[in-house]
């Protein structure tokens, strides 16, 4: 290893040499000027990397007839770049960039790369990039490093012996910082949604973007989370400083961060400094579908460009421009999809923040690249709520996306649906659920003495749940709930009874998740009267979930709903020997007119009643709603 002097360079980057940039926040700007007050001296010089901060003055104009940049990823810089002709893009997972440089599909020359200070055994560490450094470095015919002292030593196999480097330089700067991102309610509505999919004792990886980070900020309650993720960032830091992340129910790699690359703020730098459970590896290593799936309940969070009706996914382009890049996105799709109890999440808002477009489309403008195909989309997540399509029939997934895109922009994405034949005719778009959580959501969390369920309303695309709910009852509940012996339940009459116009009535379904597939196991209606002041009221319990006061629950959420909109008074009619049914109409105060025997049994219930006893009916049954 020895000094490097500016006038090496000539000698060192000969005619068509290909160089590579270290990235991230390790980027070598020292070495980068040193080599650009020699670019003169170059002749069709490659320049490869992928993302990093700061800037990037090698793409400079007046580069252009000596340098050429060849990059995995897309800054807005380098994007102008690419569009003037001066700078190529290369889509690649991060998992098999390394590959590129091992295998000689892309051989190096020369690899300029950031590292701190040697330690007593003459070991420098690449700090907070690992991810494609180190195959860049053992791979290249000359290895350049700038030694900076503020660049922290972390663990994981991270080390570089100073035999591995051939010239270096020392230079002290501070690296660069992520600037993030600014979060609206669109966010932070994305954020408590996914949150909702997300068990305790998960493990999690986490892409760039807003949306992917409002997730994480909604995580601060869970508990025993972990981290495998290519990047570790400050929201990840987050939550192991809250207490959040402590990696203890974690079966692969327990009690340790696992990344590639750490980006974001100086605390974040000083963080990882010699954290003795921070562990940084290869992209092959960390991003590779097979290690991930490793993991138990591992949950992936990446953002998309834009998503098709039937699931496709785009992440790197919009038509023919091209933008970020494809990253992790396929690896952690893939692999926390092969997990046990693993859930990939694709979050995005439902419109641009500019134009105001819709992200969910019917169809995919010409040019655009799917990154993730729709076999592999597990839950797709907008400000608009949860969209489940793994296992999912095209008509299913085109139903229920539709439901989660912007409300302006659903009847346009119905009426591509319909002309592509992915749905029957008799579908239409009711209008928008109401909310059944304090923050504005269309869905929450109850714990029941029976288990944790989700309450949300029914949806058009729960036509085949509702089948599903309908073929599981045995023959008592079919006639008392439904009021006669019925055998069938079409299609299209199940989604009569889930597609409600909840702007006028309200249908509200308790679920279950099993194997990430949502079950029915109970429903609670009301119908408004033509006066608009009264409303009957009817429920459906599953005998799986008898008994722990899903009916009664039901009736006080419903009696929520009807108070925001002014309807005074509840009414039921009951049969004969339905029994359960009226006791829950008795004890929410209702008062039963007279009958003459062998006749249904109808009760009216004072909707201010259910409201003032529902708090203490909550804690009687021992029910606990978690509000996000």
């Amino acid at each position: 290893m020895q000094a490097l002097n500016e006038q090496d360079w000539p000698g060192l980057i000969r005619p068509g040499s290909r160089v590579f940039l270290g990235g991230g926040a390790s980027v070598p700007f020292a070495l980068v000027n040193s080599m650009l007050a020699k670019a003169s001296h170059f002749k069709d010089i490659e320049v490869v990397h992928i993302h990093g901060l700061g800037p990037t003055p090698w793409i400079d104009p007046r580069y252009e007839s000596v340098l050429r940049t060849n990059s995995f990823f897309l800054t807005p810089a380098l994007r102008d770049a690419v569009e003037r002709g001066q700078a190529d893009y290369t889509p690649c997972a991060m998992s098999d960039v390394p590959l590129l440089f091992r295998d000689g599909e892309m051989p190096l020359d020369v690899a300029l790369i950031q590292v701190s200070p040697a330690d007593e055994n003459g070991n420098h560490s690449l700090g907070v990039s690992v991810d494609v450094v180190q195959a860049a470095l053992r791979n290249a015919r000359i290895v350049i490093a700038q030694i900076n002292p503020r660049m922290p030593r972390t663990g994981g196999d991270t080390l570089v012996a100073a035999r591995e480097i051939d010239y270096f330089i020392e230079h002290e700067a501070e690296l660069p910082e992520a600037v993030r991102g600014v979060l609206d309610e669109r966010h932070l509505k994305i954020g408590r949604y996914a949150a909702q999919l997300i068990e305790d004792g998960s493990t999690l990886q986490v892409g760039l973007g807003n949306s992917p980070e409002a997730v994480l900020l909604a995580l601060k309650d869970h508990c025993q989370l972990g981290i495998h993720s290519g990047v570790f960032n400050d929201a990840l830091m987050e939550l192991v400083r809250c207490g959040a992340a402590d990696h203890s129910k974690k079966n692969y790699r327990p009690g340790k961060i696992i990344a590639s690359h750490v980006m974001g703020s100086r605390k974040l730098y000083e963080f990882v400094d010699r954290h003795p459970d921070v562990e940084l590896h290869p992209s092959d290593w960390v991003n590779d579908p097979h290690r991930i799936a490793r993991n138990h309940r591992m949950v992936a969070i990446n953002g998309a460009r834009e998503i098709d009706l039937t699931g496709q996914v785009v992440r790197d382009s919009s038509g023919h421009r091209f933008y970020g890049g494809i990253g992790a996105l396929v690896d952690f799709v893939r692999g926390s999809g092969k997990s046990r109890d693993g859930r990939p999440i694709i979050a995005l808002t439902s419109t641009g923040d500019v134009d105001n477009n819709s992200r969910i489309v019917a169809g995919l403008e010409s040019g655009s690249g799917v990154c993730t195909g729709r076999g592999d989309v597990h839950h797709v997540v907008t400000e608009y709520g949860v969209a489940s399509l793994h296992g999912r029939s095209i008509r299913e997934r085109v139903a229920r996306l539709v439901e989660i895109a912007h409300p302006d922009h659903r009847e346009t994405l119905l009426a591509g649906a319909l002309a592509r034949g992915w749905l029957p005719r008799f579908f239409t778009m009711p209008a928008t659920s109401p909310a059944v959580s304090e923050a504005g959501l269309e869905s929450t969390w109850v714990e029941f003495r029976a288990g944790r369920f989700l309450l949300r309303p029914l949806h058009p695309s729960d036509m085949s749940t509702l089948q599903e709910f309908f073929y599981s009852h045995d023959e008592e509940t079919i006639r008392l709930r439904y009021g006669y012996q019925r055998e069938r339940m079409s299609g299209e009459s199940a989604y009569k009874l889930a597609a409600v116009n909840q702007s006028r009535d309200v249908a509200l379904g308790i679920f279950t998740l099993r194997h990430g597939r949502q079950q029915l196991r109970a429903i609670g209606r009301y119908y408004l009267d033509d006066n608009g002041q009264r409303a009957e009221v009817a429920f459906v319990v599953h005998e799986a979930t008898r008994q722990v006061g899903m009916a009664g629950f039901l009736l006080g959420e419903l009696a929520v709903v009807a108070q925001r909109r002014g309807i005074g008074e509840f009414w039921a009619s009951v049969l004969p020997n339905n029994r359960a049914m009226a006791l829950v109409f008795s004890s929410a105060g209702g008062i039963e007119e007279p009958v003459a025997i062998g006749e249904e049994r109808s009760f009216s219930m004072p909707v201010a009643g259910i409201m003032e006893d529902r708090q203490r009916f909550l804690k009687r049954k021992h029910i606990r709603k978690f509000e996000p």
